[in-house]
C-alpha cells in the first residue's frame, strides 16, 4: 500500500470511530443529564467533522498538479488544519456556555454514573488507538492534516479521562457541581489544542520559511559544492502540505558551458532531495562578473565529472 492509500485508509478509520463515539456519547449524555458527557459528545462531533475534512484534504492534496494548480494541491492540508482549529474553538465556546449556564441556574443532577464511566473509558481507549495510528502515518507521510487530526483525537483521550474521573468523583462524593466544573476544564484543554493546530496551519498558508535546521541542511549541501560554484544568495524555502519548495540563486564561473551548468544543477537538486524528501528545487544560475577574482586566479574549467542519476558520468567536477 502506497503513502496516499495509507493516508486515506487511516483517515477513513478516524471518520468511522468518531461517528460511533458521537452516537454513544449523545445517548449517554442526555440519559445522564450530564453537561460534561454532552460536551464530550459535541467534542466528538467536531472530531467527526474534522476527520471528514481531513479525509477530503488528504485525497485532494494527493492529486497531481493541473493547469489551475500548477504548484500542486499541497495547501489543502494546511487549509484543513486551519478549519479544524476554528471548529475546535467553536466547540470549546459552546461547552463553556452550557457549563456556566448550569452553574448559574444550579441545575446539576447527574444520573447513570456507572454507564457514563464505561462509555468514557471506551472512548478514551478507542481514541488512543486511532490517534496513535493517525500520528504514525502522519509522521511517515509528513501529512499536516493527519497530524492535526491525531492531536485532535489525543486531546479527546485526555478529556474523556477527565470526564471519567469527574463521574467517579461524583459517584464517591455525591457533589454534582463537579460535572460542569470539569466541563469547563475540558474546554480549556480544547482551546489550547485549537490554538496550536491553527497557528501551525497558518504558517503553511502564509508561506513561512522552513525550520532553521532544514535551512541549514540545504546550506550545507550547497557549501559542499563550493569547488563548483562561487557563491549563492536568495535562498528561500517553504512548505505546502507534505511538499517542500526550495529556490536559490547561484553564482558560477562565466565560462561554464550550458551543459556543465545543467549537470551541476541536476546534481545539486538530487543532493538536496536526499536530505529533504518530497522536495521541489529550483536553481537559478548567474555568471560571475568580469572582475571576478575567483575566475582570474583559477584556470578555465576542464571537463567536470559527477555521478548522474542514470549511473553515467557527466561533466560537473573539475579534472586537473
Amino acid at each position: 500500500m502506497g503513502a496516499a492509500e495509507d493516508k486515506l485508509a487511516v483517515a477513513k478509520l478516524s471518520v468511522y470511530s468518531n461517528c460511533a463515539l458521537v452516537i454513544l456519547k449523545l445517548i449517554a449524555g442526555f440519559m445522564m443529564m450530564s453537561v460534561a458527557v454532552i460536551s464530550e459528545a459535541i467534542h466528538s462531533g467536531i472530531d467527526l467533522l474534522a476527520a471528514m475534512i481531513a479525509r477530503y484534504s488528504v485525497k485532494k492534496s494527493a492529486e497531481p498538479a493541473d493547469k489551475d494548480h500548477t504548484y500542486g494541491h499541497g495547501k489543502y492540508e494546511n487549509l484543513s488544519g486551519a478549519i479544524e482549529g476554528a471548529l475546535i474553538f467553536v466547540a470549546a465556546a459552546w461547552i463553556i456556555y452550557e457549563a456556566a449556564k448550569r452553574l448559574m441556574d444550579n441545575e446539576v443532577e447527574v444520573e447513570l454514573l456507572t454507564a457514563g464511566m464505561a462509555i468514557m473509558g471506551f472512548s478514551a481507549g478507542l481514541n488512543y488507538y486511532v490517534s496513535t495510528r493517525l500520528m504514525k502515518v502522519a509522521k511517515r507521510t509528513d501529512s499536516l492534516a493527519l497530524e492535526a487530526d491525531a492531536y485532535h483525537l489525543k486531546t479527546d483521550v485526555w478529556t474523556s479521562v477527565g470526564v471519567f474521573i469527574a463521574l467517579m468523583l461524583i459517584w464517591v462524593t455525591d457533589i454534582h457541581l463537579i460535572d460542569p466544573l470539569v466541563a469547563i476544564i475540558v474546554a480549556g484543554l480544547i482551546i489550547h489544542t485549537a490554538y496550536d493546530i491553527t497557528s501551525r496551519s497558518a504558517e503553511g498558508l502564509l508561506d513561512r520559511s522552513l525550520p532553521e535546521e532544514e535551512m541549514r541542511l540545504i546550506e550545507r549541501v550547497i557549501e559542499e559544492h563550493r569547488s563548483d560554484i562561487l557563491s549563492f544568495h536568495r535562498l528561500r524555502a517553504r512548505k505546502m502540505g507534505a511538499e517542500r519548495q526550495v529556490d536559490v540563486h547561484m553564482i558560477v564561473p562565466r565560462n561554464l558551458s550550458v551543459k556543465e551548468g545543467h549537470d551541476l544543477v541536476d546534481h545539486l537538486e538530487r543532493e538536496i532531495k536526499k536530505e529533504l524528501p518530497k522536495c521541489v528545487v529550483v536553481i537559478h544560475m548567474e555568471p560571475c562578473d568580469a572582475n571576478c577574482e575567483g575566475c582570474r586566479m583559477s584556470p578555465p574549467p576542464q571537463q567536470l565529472v559527477i555521478d548522474r542519476a542514470d549511473g553515467k558520468d557527466s561533466d560537473c567536477r573539475t579534472k586537473h
